[in-house]
């Protein structure tokens, strides 16, 4: 019994140790089977230097209890004595929950640790061999399988071997374990064994020589006839030896699983037959592979069965490996495979995710395949399936730089050994990081974390993957920096035709442009260049995840000549974190916004204000033009100074528009498609009406001073009076006025003409400005009648003779300049007339009818597909409108919510009314707003308006970006488009033409 006094002093010592519940590890201590050596200061001593002292302490007393009366002795004496046992077995006890379990099951296997020699510290394949060889049946396998696990982990734990050895001896002990379950599966069946040959190629880790603890073990089966004998038999007896050594590896006995065999890497997938011929491998592979698939044979290795056939097999296929980097798609292939994954993984559980998530071993992964790929055509010292290997190789050859390669070296062998331990503790395949505070402790004890394990692990955790984060995509450009700017003499650099491979599998379709653009913007000692050549590596990769890689890079070129000189350009570039890949973003995202900040380049900035990218308010902008006219000497340099204003405001919106339909690294694409078109459209709508109202001020003032001879108002119609004006759109007016107290008609409807004529000209005048066109073909009478008229001439108009499309027209008519208050007496005016009471007749709407039918067979564009023409095809912005515009008609003036200028406004109110039900409204909105966002996107892409999607490739792929579609899916725009704007034809079909 122990005193109280004894019992505190031994509590404090094993809290001193490292053991979180004091009292239990007392009471495991005071049991029978520890009763020789639970005073010996050296046991306590090392059990304190486990990982886990708790769970150590506990899987020894397990252990010692499972022993014979006349092992425990020989047990315990060996364990006090011999150091080098002691730290192996309390070393895995203490990392290892499962490995404790098995030495419990299996209480004679610590003798697996006991021996010292040079062999035991290193084994290879043949060792493993030999620890498996007695093995005749599965479960003895599995046992033996463990018992060799056992010796790697103990000699992983202790530091005898590092990260890397750790698993190139588990892919060793993989390796004799295919041969071992190979053998066993041969002797239940050596009819089958006699009548085939059979190759097992190893791929994945276990292939690279750098398998984790617990990890599937991909392999692809190869087959074929001995001499003279049948061949489809011989793959048939093939299949049935692969199928049971599968087996044997997989299934779950009462010693549990090894891991399982996956073979869906082989031609096909799990589609595909499990065995094939060389020669049908090599036909699959020349015809039909994907890209993947030759990334994936990078580390394909003969691993057990017939060695020459093996042989032939990775010598055919080595070759073609090394040609998949000039396949079409090569490099969108790679990308979109690493974006798969990325997407694939949880949301709940991607910042815990080791292998798959930002920073992740997968990211060093693909990066390093990449480049192996890549360069590995013409360099054979880049053919490795080691990823540290390979870093090394390509490091060695100029193609990483070595500063780079030394930090991803580091943090993934720090993300791996992670990997191990996490693994290690109950053998069990996970890449998450546990969340619980003990698992946390044991993790980063088991890594020599001692102090603080907790807070130290989630440190140096998030510190490498930042690492890698941020290294992964420099990767691949700071060696062309290197390359063209030639700082440092004997430093080995890539060559020029290197850069060249390197820069067209990064997706770059002028490769000696982009070369001549890097060292232009990166070579010399000054400072500027210094800059430069710390910024491009990040930009470039920015520009490669666009459709038009040149582009952004020529486009950067522009800018930064332009403003190379100026102190805070490329300070704003490198200080402030988020204008650099809003820039980027930018440049490399269509003609549109290059164009307009060519014009003014110091609008860079707005890239570089948290705020700068938010939508001015109308009042705001009207101010602001209003004020650049009155300083102005003349009406044309007046709207030259409005204009400017414009064009930097249609800079900022179209900035902010690509960046949010984009997304940045730290701020994710705006999810709300129906919130960027809004945006964009009250945006435009806003700087067109400020932009007209400084013309409109401008042309009196410069003509007539202060006043006109008549009051004059403008009416924005269509798209302008809806708030829903494009980036290319005209803006649609109404032009009314009023004579002046004692003012002639005649002089009044003069000078209210002149007025007009002047805008036009002022806003037309050529200038490096994108020109404003103001259109007023929906006036009545369109094109025949006069361009302006009074307020009591529209009066008379509208009583006598308006057409029931006029009135439609009058649906989206605002007030936008001008007379605010005779502006507002138009409006009065119309409002019976757009919301007639008791709503629309029979007649009426036949004609509306008509008129919809008649324009969708006359005025479609010849030779436009019908199923993707954004204004007037099926399910398009017209048929939405024209079935929202109906209903505004027939039901506002019985429901006030429905008069509104605004489609999607108008929408929201006809279902909240019970007009639409929920469906019908959701598949128009979303159809309107996509047509309205391609629209959009067309006009940034090509820096021209368009209604239908652009027929060149690489336009096509930038309006998909935009739109949210990742590289290669423009297929898949396109199918969206026509799906979701067939079924709002349905719709349409329902609701306006009363189907």
């Amino acid at each position: 019994m122990t005193v109280p006094g004894r019992r505190s002093s031994t509590f404090i010592r094993l809290l001193r140790s490292g053991f979180t519940d004091p009292s239990a590890a007392a009471r495991l201590l005071d049991s029978e089977a520890l009763a020789s050596v639970r005073t010996d200061p050296v046991l306590l001593d090392a059990l304190g230097a486990t990982a886990d002292p708790d769970l150590a302490l506990l899987g020894l007393v397990r252990l010692a209890e499972a022993q014979s009366d006349d092992e425990r002795p020989v047990l315990l004496d060996t364990l006090v004595s011999a150091k080098p046992l002691r730290d192996r077995l309390l070393g895995v006890l203490g990392a290892s929950e499962a490995l404790g379990d098995h030495l419990a099951r299996h209480p004679r296997d610590w003798h697996a640790l006991v021996t010292y020699e040079a062999a035991d510290l290193h084994p290879g394949l043949a060792e493993f061999e030999h620890g498996l060889s007695q093995a005749h049946d599965p479960i003895a396998l599995r046992v033996a399988y463990r018992r060799c696990l056992l010796s790697i982990a103990a000699r992983d734990v202790c530091g005898t071997i590092d990260v890397a050895q750790t698993a190139a001896e588990l892919a060793d002990l993989a390796t004799a374990t295919l041969r071992a379950a190979l053998r066993i599966a041969s002797a239940a069946a050596p009819d089958d064994a006699a009548a085939c040959r059979l190759a097992v190629i190893a791929m994945g880790k276990c292939g690279g020589n750098e398998l984790n603890y617990v990890s599937d073990v991909d392999v692809i089966f190869v087959g074929d006839a001995p001499n003279g004998a049948d061949e489809a038999k011989a793959v048939q007896a093939a299949t049935r030896l692969a199928s049971h050594l599968m087996r044997i590896c997989s299934e779950t006995t009462i010693e549990g699983t090894i891991w399982p065999v996956d073979a869906n890497l082989r031609p096909e997938g799990r589609n595909g037959p499990l065995v094939r011929t060389l020669a049908s491998h090599l036909a699959y592979y020349q015809r039909w592979a994907k890209t993947w698939e030759f990334q994936a044979l990078l580390k394909a290795r003969a691993v057990a069965g017939d060695p020459d056939l093996g042989a032939q097999y990775i010598d055919a296929i080595t070759p073609l490996v090394w040609q998949a980097a000039e396949r079409e798609n090569f490099v969108a292939d790679v990308q979109k495979m690493r974006r798969r994954v990325v997407d694939n993984i949880p949301a709940s559980q991607v910042d815990r995710e080791l292998k798959l998530g930002p920073g992740g071993l997968r990211d060093v992964e693909f990066a390093v395949q990449l480049l192996q790929l890549v360069h590995g055509r013409s360099d054979a010292g880049l053919h490795s399936g080691s990823t540290l290997d390979a870093l090394h190789a390509l490091a060695a050859g100029g193609y990483v730089g070595r500063a780079d390669a030394a930090q991803l070296n580091d943090a993934y062998r720090f993300l791996r050994a992670m990997e191990h331990r996490i693994q290690l503790y109950r053998l069990r395949r996970t890449h998450l990081v546990p969340e619980d505070e003990a698992d946390l402790r044991r993790l980063g004890r088991s890594l020599g974390l001692r102090t603080e394990p907790v807070a130290e692990l989630n440190k140096a955790w998030r510190r490498h993957a930042s690492v890698v984060r941020r290294l992964h995509e420099k990767l691949f450009y700071r060696p062309l920096l290197d390359a063209v700017a030639q700082l440092a003499p004997g430093e080995t650099r890539l060559s020029p035709r290197a850069a060249g491979q390197r820069l067209e599998a990064l997706g770059y379709a002028d490769p000696a442009s982009a070369l001549r653009h890097l060292e232009a913007l990166a070579s010399g000692v000054t400072r500027k260049a210094a800059i430069q050549r710390t910024l491009l590596p990040v930009m470039l990769g920015w520009f490669a995840d666009s459709a038009d890689p040149d582009a952004g890079l020529l486009n950067f070129r522009k800018v930064s000549d332009a403003l190379g000189k100026t102190p805070w350009y490329l300070r704003l570039l490198r200080d402030e974190g988020a204008a650099a890949e809003n820039l980027a973003r930018v440049l490399s995202a269509g003609r549109l916004a290059p164009d307009l900040l060519m014009r003014a380049p110091e609008a860079v900035a707005l890239l570089g204000d948290p705020d700068g990218l938010g939508p001015r308010t109308h009042e705001a902008l009207e101010q602001e033009v209003l004020a650049a006219v009155g300083r102005a000497d003349s009406a044309e340099a007046g709207v030259a100074a409005a204009r400017g204003v414009r064009r930097r405001e249609l800079f900022r919106t179209a900035a902010a528009d690509i960046i949010r339909s984009y997304g940045t690294e730290d701020s994710p694409a705006e999810e709300d498609p129906g919130a960027l078109v809004d945006r964009v459209g009250s945006a435009v709508s806003d700087l067109t009406a400020a932009t007209i109202a400084g013309a409109l001020r401008a042309a009196v003032s410069h003509h007539w001073g202060e006043t006109l001879p008549t009051r004059f108002a403008i009416i924005g119609v269509g798209r302008f009076g809806g708030h829903e004006l494009g980036y290319g759109s005209d803006a649609d007016v109404l032009f009314v006025h009023e004579p002046r107290e004692g003012v002639d008609e005649q002089e009044a409807a003069k000078a209210a003409q002149a007025v007009i004529a002047e805008m036009r000209r002022l806003l037309q005048l050529p200038t490096a400005d994108p020109p404003l066109l103001i259109d007023a073909d929906l006036r009545p009478e369109g094109r025949s009648g006069p361009l302006v008229r009074t307020l009591s001439s529209y009066a008379a108009y509208y009583r006598r003779w308006s057409l029931t499309w006029e009135s439609q027209a009058l649906l989206r008519a605002q007030s936008v300049a001008g007379d605010a208050e005779l502006g507002a007496r138009f409006i009065e005016l119309i409002d019976p007339l757009r919301y007639p009471a008791e709503g629309l007749g029979e007649d009426a709407v036949r004609e509306i009818r008509r008129l919809k039918a008649r324009m969708e067979s006359e005025r479609l564009p010849r030779g436009a597909d019908p199923t993707l023409h954004t204004k007037l095809g099926r399910g398009g912005l017209s048929d939405v409108e024209w079935t929202v515009q109906l209903i505004q008609m027939q039901h506002a003036w019985s429901e006030p919510r429905l008069r509104t200028t605004r489609t999607r406004e108008a929408l929201a109110a006809a279902h909240a009314a019970g007009l639409i039900p929920a469906e019908e409204a959701q598949i128009l909105d979303e159809a309107w707003v996509l047509a309205t966002r391609v629209r959009n996107a067309v006009m940034l892409v090509r820096g021209r308006a368009g209604d239908t999607f652009p027929s060149e490739a690489r336009e096509l792929a930038a309006v998909g970006r935009y739109l949210g579609y990742a590289e290669g899916t423009v297929g898949e725009l396109l199918d969206d488009y026509r799906r979701i704007t067939r079924r709002a034809r349905a719709v349409v079909d329902d609701l306006f033409y009363g189907a």
